[in-house]
C-alpha cells in the first residue's frame, strides 16, 4: 500500500470528513525525497471548537507511525466546513523548496 493510500485510510478511519485532499510534494524537494513530503486538506467537523494546534496534534496523532518514518514534512490545512466555505474551497499552493537548511546559507 502507498503512503498516501494509508494516510488516506487512517485519516477517514479517525475522523468524519467532508473533503479530503491529499498531495504528494516530494518532487518538490531536493535530495531523496520519493514519498515523504505531504500536503493535507481536511474539511471536518472534528475541528468544531479545538485551536490549531489541537488540529494539528490530531492529525499528528492519527499519523504517528508514518511521522516516525517514511513520512518527513506534512503540510496541513484543515477547516471545519464553514470555514472551508468562507475561505472559498481553496489553498494556496506550497512554494517550492529551496533546499538545504538556512545553516547552509
Amino acid at each position: 500500500m502507498s503512503i498516501e493510500a494509508i494516510i488516506k485510510t487512517k485519516l477517514e478511519a479517525g475522523l468524519s470528513i467532508a473533503h479530503l485532499e491529499i498531495e504528494n510534494e516530494s518532487h518538490m524537494h531536493s535530495g531523496p525525497a520519493t514519498d515523504s513530503h505531504f500536503k493535507v486538506t481536511i474539511v471536518s467537523e472534528d475541528f468544531a471548537g479545538k485551536r490549531l494546534v489541537q488540529r494539528h496534534q490530531l492529525i499528528y496523532g492519527l499519523l504517528a507511525e508514518e511521522m516516525k518514518q517514511p513520512i518527513h514534512a506534512l503540510s496541513m490545512h484543515l477547516f471545519t466546513q464553514s470555514e472551508w466555505h468562507k475561505k472559498g474551497e481553496t489553498v494556496m499552493p506550497s512554494p517550492k523548496c529551496l533546499g538545504g537548511s538556512k545553516a547552509d546559507h
